[in-house]
């Protein structure tokens, strides 16, 4: 869908990544273009660069002078749904949009959406590794780093969107030709509100559809399937377990597509918890795409997953220490878990709202756990009594005290259920210090003989 933007007045709410791309890609299409940022002028990187873009910026606070004259408010996923000056827009009748709306009024090339608590960034990954495999042009974009909006001004075959529920919010014409749905769990409840308002957003993904798009659900997760069920086009499915006709799935460890007729797809060799499921995800969207098996199995066999997901980052006097840092909520935890036997969990952050007590229920896989962060009191609470606990002041501290607990040979698992943000920039940097953390005992342990 294009969209005429020359000469109206429009408002982008914060100047990261995302808010910074909006406001070059609205100059860019002809429009007046004011970023309202909350940090101080000396903090926003990308302050010059839009300056010389034409972009006039205030920041240092939001003001309802910001909204004077405006037609249109482009919002950054980092922007609360419920900050002062979104209300402002709303009194003022003024219709607000994420990234994605604007994204989606630029688009002249098709694209995949996908979203879910957990696995979108590999699962994004995937497909447009199994799209470039198949000849297309494919860019991944989104919430996997590169905005929207700019991918869509470019030139592509097709673009795979990262849809996270804070951009879908605010969508109104947002329409993929395929849309994934890769599951549901409790998150981001501080931000939506409650369950029920985040469980609605991510339904958005698939609003826009009709009858000659393809929507794939998880057949294995009875949340989000119940929601895919409803989609208004056919639906595509993915599983853990061997696939029935139009669905994708494993067969003795080997991915197959039955979606038309019976293709192999490869075998998933060597994978990272949940790697499986977002491999088959990825399957069943580009299939539904009209990408042929052999690139399938082509872009996943050449795909190599992002970092912080599950792989080992040190092994010292027989311990593994392994990087899950990216799984920042319960659901994600739990599956990072499962994939071990006899693991110290290190654990903990900012909770976002959402009840971290399912994680008692895997106590009888664990060697011990290691609290970090604001909700450290909480999960020391939640596993004492049923393994060895401690509690750290620092990812160092939790890391080193976790490797006291680990048996020989043993795990360290970093997966903690938790955002980063209480005491790290992000998850990323919480990985590296776990990581390094991890490297530095190695380097005593052979210091010591």
């Amino acid at each position: 869908m294009s969209a005429s933007f020359r000469g109206r007045r429009v408002v982008v709410v914060g100047a990261a990544i995302a808010g910074a791309a909006a406001a070059e890609a609205l100059v860019a299409e002809g429009a007046d273009v004011l970023v309202s940022e909350v940090r101080p002028p000396g903090e926003v990187d990308a302050l010059p660069r839009l300056r010389e873009r034409g972009v006039e910026v205030a920041a240092g606070g939001h003001d309802p002078t910001h909204l004077d004259g405006a037609t249109l408010v482009v919002t950054s996923p980092g922007v609360a749904q419920d900050a002062p000056v979104l209300a402002w827009a709303a009194e003022r009748g003024i219709p607000v949009w994420s990234e994605l709306e604007l994204g989606a009024r630029l688009v002249h090339a098709p694209y995949l959406a996908v979203t879910g608590t957990n696995g979108k960034t590999t699962t994004t990954g995937l497909i447009a590794s199994c799209l470039r495999a198949g000849g297309h042009d494919a860019v991944a974009c989104g919430n996997i780093g590169y905005p929207f909006p700019r991918a869509a001004r470019e030139e592509h075959d097709v673009l795979v969107v990262e849809a996270s529920s804070f951009q879908l919010r605010f969508v109104e014409t947002f329409h993929p030709r395929v849309s994934v749905l890769l599951n549901i769990a409790p998150d981001h409840l501080d931000w939506h509100g409650s369950e029920h308002a985040y469980v609605q957003t991510k339904r958005t993904i698939m609003r826009a559809q009709g009858a000659d798009d393809i929507h794939v659900g998880n057949r294995d997760d009875a949340r989000s399937a119940a929601i895919s069920a409803d989609a208004p086009c056919p639906v595509v499915w993915f599983r853990r377990g061997s696939p029935d006709a139009g669905e994708v799935g494993y067969v003795n460890g080997t991915l197959v597509s039955r979606v038309e007729g019976t293709e192999s797809l490869g075998s998933i060799e060597g994978g990272r918890a949940g790697y499986r499921e977002d491999a088959a995800a990825a399957a069943a969207a580009c299939v539904a795409f009209g990408v042929g098996p052999e690139a399938v199995r082509r872009g996943i066999a050449s795909f190599t997953p992002p970092n912080h997901r599950g792989e080992d980052v040190a092994i010292v006097d027989g311990v593994r220490f392994v990087d899950n840092s990216k799984a920042t909520n319960v659901h994600a935890a739990l599956a990072a878990i499962e994939a071990f036997e006899g693991a110290v969990l290190i654990a903990g952050g900012r909770a976002k709202g959402v009840d971290l007590s399912p994680l008692r229920d895997r106590a009888g896989r664990l060697a011990g756990v290691v609290g970090i962060g604001e909700s450290a009191a909480e999960i020391v609470a939640l596993f004492d009594g049923s393994v060895p606990v401690r509690r750290a002041r620092s990812i160092e501290e939790a890391t080193a005290e976790a490797f006291a607990l680990a048996p020989r040979p043993g795990i360290v698992l970093l997966a903690p259920a938790c955002a980063s943000w209480d005491m790290f920039r992000d998850y990323a940097e919480r990985g590296d210090r776990f990581a390094a953390a991890a490297r530095a005992l190695g380097e005593g342990v052979a210091a010591r003989g």
